[in-house]
């Protein structure tokens, strides 16, 4: 489940902003470090983003439902944060209704994605823009939020499709950028620091969700 805050009063990542007070600092650093670093540097400046279309996806195959832009904060993943973490979320609640609360402005909270126990993946924002989903703001800035349709307390819900389903989209998204596969980079919401939620639960199979994402990378890798 997502939590209601960006994590404020966490220990902040690199922002925009941050470029402002800090003049050409960034881009003279940079250009000492090489060009890849300038790179890297060019989407921290205010008013640079990379071109988007709306509705477009990351994963195939998803539907497509944009959150609130209250509830994401737009960014250039992977060049101004990098993205080494899975946060994995159960709803506590229905489907329909957690998409209405993450286009409710007033939720302030969101996901990259919502699996549903039929195996259905609906994106709402995408994977270069930070989601509101964890609590923790460097947590958010670095990872990707993925909900699964249920209720911590009841196992029916974690349905066979939803596994493979949900193991598809984090072998897609590890693909991309080089996640391991493992406890360390795949976190359930409980775990992130700060947070008070308790999804996904002691119901959720941690062992058997692993495994069905390596065998996804091995079936299709890089």
């Amino acid at each position: 489940m997502t939590e209601r805050t960006d994590g404020a009063g966490k220990r902040p990542g690199r922002t925009r902003r941050a470029v402002l007070f800090g003049g050409l600092g960034v881009l003279g650093i940079a250009a000492v470090a090489g060009r890849e670093e300038i790179g890297r540097a060019w989407w921290l400046l205010p008013g640079v983003s990379k071109p988007r279309k709306e509705g477009e996806l990351d994963h195939a195959g998803a539907g497509w439902t944009a959150a609130s832009p209250a509830n994401w904060r737009l960014a250039d993943r992977p060049d101004d944060y990098r993205v080494d973490r899975i946060v994995v979320h159960v709803t506590q609640g229905g489907f329909q209704s957690s998409v209405e609360a993450f286009q409710n402005p007033f939720h302030k909270a969101s996901a990259h994605y919502i699996v549903r126990q039929d195996g259905h993946v609906e994106q709402m924002v995408r994977e270069l823009d930070v989601a509101f989903h964890s609590g923790n703001r460097s947590m958010n800035e670095r990872s990707v939020g993925i909900e699964h349709v249920g209720f911590v307390d009841r196992p029916k819900d974690f349905t066979d499709a939803m596994y493979a389903a949900s193991a598809r989209l984090a072998a897609d998204v590890c693909r991309r950028y080089g996640i391991p596969v493992d406890r360390r980079h795949f976190v359930g919401h409980s775990e992130v620091p700060g947070a008070d939620h308790t999804d996904p639960g002691p119901l959720w199979d941690w062992d058997r969700y692993l495994g069905l994402v390596r065998a996804e990378l091995a079936a299709r890798p890089s």
